[in-house]
């Protein structure tokens, strides 16, 4: 008898013999002992799973002369007929090769109605249904949904997707699942001692991680492996087959991406192209064991839902604390944008070199979210400078697909104000009116907001926009019409608050507070508001080269845009030596790109 290879010579002949599809074969045996026999059947899922293997033991199952039962004999005529393939009442049909209308007529719609010869079913067997055409589908549909009794379809197929939606519904499904890695390697190393082979456990972990979920793959490797190594084979064999990296090599090239560091991952990343490994594999196995940190982190370590061995689970454990979850996503996300173009890459030995620059920088990335905390930790502590300081473009260096600009504007300590003398502050404290009249609040605005303007006319600014609610119990509330509500969050902050405090006690108001609200003003004041805004822009165009400047920006949204002009000389070099710059700088790991007056 001429040779046979491992994946025929030991395919399943039971259910029981079938590894990782017990959902499916569970199913189809409670099926036959109920007696509730479909007339269609679909066997869906990745090559080398199991489908036609499947489809051939039910058929065993109800073809055997102890039909129907779960467990076919193997040794009657019908079984051994289908085993071989050449059982005539069960018809294999190749639907790659077939695809005409004709041939399904001819073969198939033709002969169900002719009953078998013995028992009680015909089967047909369509292998890779998905590749008929049209015009086949709309002539088998009639016939697959109201069969003869005695017949039975079987459908296999790798893309189900592919499939009519009329004959999905005509069909019982079952979707079988990749083989999980460790019931390959268990189920190779039952073959190989059947076979007397020497292998050790760390090529059958490789064989199964190439195998990616099929049973067949597997099976072909290990026969080829077999006439390569003859009765020993060793991980490095299988690695210099089929340039396969090794689990140590993924896992030292992993902990140096994680580490930061960088002349590591590249000389790692270059003993492997030198030793010949598939690089788009390399970035696949990179993808997965990242993959595996992050789900591994986000249990709390709970290795049910995952499919490793003891080695790389040990080494779980170690890299999950190198690095959060939130940067491990990020190197994640990388990879998996990686994979998608290394296969156009025309180096990719450049492109994966590239790719792991790109994930050590998203490793060590500032979430956006701390930046603009940061950020606005840095403004609140601003004070009220004479002049307005330079807008400086900070280029990240630690974003990580591309670099992002972020403007960014020194703080400035606050001004001081001298407190006004203490028998003053008796004599207002005294006179204060708890609660103001109309007129005395419009009074009283009208000197806080030129006060205020002297001491920081960007304060001014909004309080242009801005007209008084009321004063009571100390607090003075301070509206801003709905088309200004924006310019809240702007205005609203620590530092406004304490110059219009300091400003109200030298008014006669030394404990008042201030409170910004969304508010509508009159008609009245809002005309009011209007002219003092038109007149504080006639001044200030009147006088451009006086006009005060102020370290925030002003609104976007205000009516009148105010030109400003610095009222002292600005040097470029003593502003990039600012304390304050250098800290942001060192915080946001950035360089100064340009500096604009």
């Amino acid at each position: 008898m001429s040779y046979q290879v491992i994946a025929r010579k030991y395919r399943p002949q039971r259910f029981a013999d079938v590894v990782g599809q017990e959902h499916v074969t569970q199913t189809l045996s409670n099926a036959i002992e109920q007696n509730r026999i479909a007339h269609a059947y679909l066997f869906c899922g990745p090559r080398g799973t199991g489908k036609t293997t499947i489809a051939r033991i039910f058929a065993k199952c109800l073809r055997c002369k102890n039909a129907p039962t779960a467990t076919p004999c193997n040794e009657c005529p019908d079984c051994l007929a289908i085993t071989a393939g050449n059982s005539i009442e069960m018809l294999e049909f190749d639907a790659a090769s077939n695809t005409q209308v004709e041939k399904i007529r001819e073969m198939i719609i033709d002969h169900v109605k002719y009953m078998p010869a013995s028992g009680k079913y015909k089967l047909y067997l369509v292998d890779e249904v998905h590749m008929l055409s049209a015009s086949s589908f709309n002539a088998l549909l009639k016939t697959l949904e109201e069969p003869p009794a005695h017949v039975i379809f079987l459908f296999a197929t790798t893309d189900p997707e592919k499939l009519p939606p009329t004959i999905l519904s005509r069909c019982q499904r079952f979707d079988l699942r990749r083989i999980p890695a460790a019931l390959i390697t268990k189920h190779l190393a039952e073959i190989a001692k059947t076979e007397k082979v020497k292998i050790d456990k760390a090529a059958l972990n490789a064989i199964a991680r190439g195998a990616d979920g099929g049973m067949r793959d597997a099976e072909s490797t290990l026969d080829q492996l077999i006439s390569f190594c003859g009765d020993k084979i060793e991980e490095a064999d299988v690695l210099s087959m089929f340039g396969l990296a090794a689990e140590s090599q993924i896992l030292n090239l992993s902990k140096a991406v994680l580490n930061g560091e960088i002349q590591a991952s590249l000389a790692e990343l270059g003993q492997l192209a030198q030793g010949g490994k598939d690089l788009g594999r390399l970035l696949s196995d990179l993808l997965n064991h990242f993959r595996n940190l992050l789900i591994y982190q986000i249990s709390r370590g709970d290795l049910n839902l995952l499919e490793v061995s003891e080695s790389e689970a040990a080494a779980l454990n170690e890299q999950s604390a190198m690095a959060a979850s939130d940067a491990v996503m990020r190197i994640l996300d990388t990879f998996a944008q990686a994979e998608l173009n290394v296969r156009d890459a025309a180096s990719k030995r450049i492109f994966l070199e590239v790719a792991l620059l790109k994930a050590i920088e998203a490793r060590n990335a500032v979430p956006i979210d701390s930046v603009l905390k940061q950020l606005n930790q840095l403004r609140g502590q601003g004070g009220n400078p004479q002049s307005p300081p330079p807008s400086i473009s900070v280029l990240s260096t630690s974003s990580a697909p591309a670099a992002q600009a972020a403007t960014v504007a020194p703080a400035q300590p606050p001004t001081k104000t001298a407190p006004p003398p203490k028998e003053n502050v008796e004599l207002l404290r005294e006179t204060a009116p708890a609660t103001a009249s109309p007129a005395e609040l419009n009074a009283l605005w009208t000197n806080l907001v030129e006060s205020v303007g002297r001491a920081s006319p960007f304060i001014r600014t909004y309080l242009l926009e801005a007209h008084p609610v009321s004063l009571e119990k100390n607090l003075l509330v301070i509206g801003f019409d709905p088309e200004f509500a924006d310019h809240l969050g702007l205005v609203d902050n620590t530092r406004n608050h304490g110059v219009l405090q300091t400003k109200l006690a030298e008014l006669g108001h030394p404990h008042c507070q201030v409170k910004f609200i969304e508010h509508e003003a009159p008609a009245g004041i809002r005309e009011q508001l209007s002219q003092a805004r038109e007149q504080a822009a006639q001044q200030q165009n009147a006088s451009p080269e006086q006009a005060p400047q102020d370290s925030q920006p002003t609104p976007a949204s205000r009516e009148v845009p105010v030109k400003e002009k610095a009222s002292v000389p600005f040097n470029k070099n003593d502003f990039k030596n600012d304390p304050l710059i250098q800290k942001a700088l060192e915080i946001f790991k950035g360089q100064i790109v340009e500096v604009r007056v």
